[in-house]
């Protein structure tokens, strides 16, 4: 089915809210009509346009670019540049040379530490995170203030898992170098506000703002030119791209003015016996050989959104979130944790009093019903909810009403067999 024919209109009567994209159009679902994929927020299902476009680069275009003269290679390197541009029209960046392809946002947020940050963080400084932000940005700012002597700073949270603003305001300084949040949280889904975010901090400082995209982009219209934030990054699997592929979007000014964090490839222009001097943007952060064919599927992802309008996947996200959590309310002794349904994205994490969240996703993938449970990489939030863990249904644009159902039986079924 073409990518056209699988867009459907989000619709919403009552308990009955049709997805955003048809099954039909991911090989995986349209293979097992019984399965309900609830963890999209883990890495989403791949549409059939990205894996032809995958088979397609592989099959028709494939060579080193940027080291050869013949068509093949020329054929790589527009291929390459072309996603670059498809990728940075989607998250509204204007200034393509500004978006690096990275592995992920994990790898984008360690060359932001370890480039940006070795240089111009130090002793005496500060730098601000929040208790929601996932290890990938929490670790990596954690560790690179103290290697740098600096000091290390948590924001921290409402009752209702929102990021609380008067506690960040109170911890923005003129010695504050950058603060880290996350665009959603991966374990609650709250949505914070990060324009009010971006405006506090400049009332307070002129630090560097560095954002977490991993679970903004997948859900949610973004236009990095217009949130701003100094940094932004995400990764291409929860976009319904490959894995290994991601991107860092970053200010022109800053990136220019970073030393390279990696040697080797393109990232060079003059080699000399005891100095180097280095390419232009983009190729300054991108040794080795570069991942041609995931970028190429990155784009085909993104397209794939595109069509279907942001707007779209974050409103049907949201009439799911309100079904779910209307309907997980009426289980005794479940505890959803977050936010307001129209403060989410498509994530709802709840705990069930005496059951183990691994037993409920045991218990739930019998029945075909694939949730996480566990920490999601987020430790310091499960400490501040006074939980070990959670699970974790997470909907994307290929999500119904029907597997609101089958998660809330399989839990039904759970209570029953545990006694909760």
């Amino acid at each position: 089915m073409s990518t056209s024919a699988s867009i459907l209109s989000a619709t919403i009567t009552g308990a009955h809210v049709e997805p955003v994209a048809s099954r039909d159009a991911f090989p995986l679902l349209a293979a097992d009509p019984a399965l309900h994929y609830l963890d999209s927020a883990a890495t989403a299902q791949k549409p059939r346009v990205v894996l032809d476009a995958l088979r397609d680069y592989y099959e028709t275009a494939n060579a080193n670019p940027h080291r050869g003269a013949y068509r093949l290679s020329v054929a790589a390197t527009e291929a390459y540049h072309a996603a670059r541009a498809r990728v940075a029209r989607f998250v509204g960046l204007a200034d393509a040379d500004c978006l690096l392809f990275v592995r992920g946002t994990t790898e984008a947020m360690n060359l932001v530490t370890g480039s940006w940050g070795r240089a111009n963080v130090g002793a005496g400084d500060e730098v601000v995170v929040t208790a929601m932000d996932h290890h990938a940005t929490f670790v990596a700012w954690q560790q690179l203030a103290r290697a740098q002597g600096a000091t290390f700073r948590i924001a921290e949270l409402t009752p209702d898992g929102r990021v609380d603003l008067e506690h960040l305001a109170s911890l923005v300084n003129a010695r504050t170098k950058v603060v880290a949040f996350p665009h959603v949280s991966n374990a609650l889904g709250t949505v914070n506000p990060v324009r009010e975010i971006v405006a506090l901090v400049r009332e307070r400082s002129n630090a560097v703002l560095v954002c977490d995209g991993a679970q903004g982009v997948p859900h949610l219209p973004v236009d990095f030119d217009r949130l701003g934030v100094d940094f932004y990054a995400f990764s291409g699997h929860k976009v319904g791209g490959p894995m290994g592929i991601g991107a860092l979007l970053g200010r022109r000014a800053l990136l220019e003015a970073m030393p390279p964090w990696q040697y080797g490839g393109d990232m060079i222009a003059v080699v000399g016996d005891q100095e180097t001097t280095w390419n232009a943007l983009p190729h300054k952060f991108e040794a080795g050989t570069p991942n041609v064919g995931d970028a190429v599927g990155l784009a085909a992802a993104c397209d794939f959104l595109a069509g279907l309008g942001m707007d779209a996947v974050i409103a049907h996200e949201r009439a799911l979130v309100r079904l779910a959590m209307a309907r997980l309310a009426e289980i005794e002794g479940l505890t959803v944790h977050g936010p307001a349904a129209d403060q989410r994205s498509g994530v709802v994490s709840f705990s069930m009093a005496d059951v183990h969240p691994h037993d409920l996703a045991t218990i739930l993938d019998e029945r075909g019903v694939c949730i996480r449970a566990g920490h999601h990489c987020a430790q310091p939030l499960m400490r501040r909810l006074g939980v070990p863990a959670t699970a974790r249904a997470s909907f994307w644009v290929y999500s119904d009403a029907g597997d609101v159902d089958a998660l809330v039986d399989g839990l039904q079924a759970a209570r029953r067999l545990f006694g909760a």
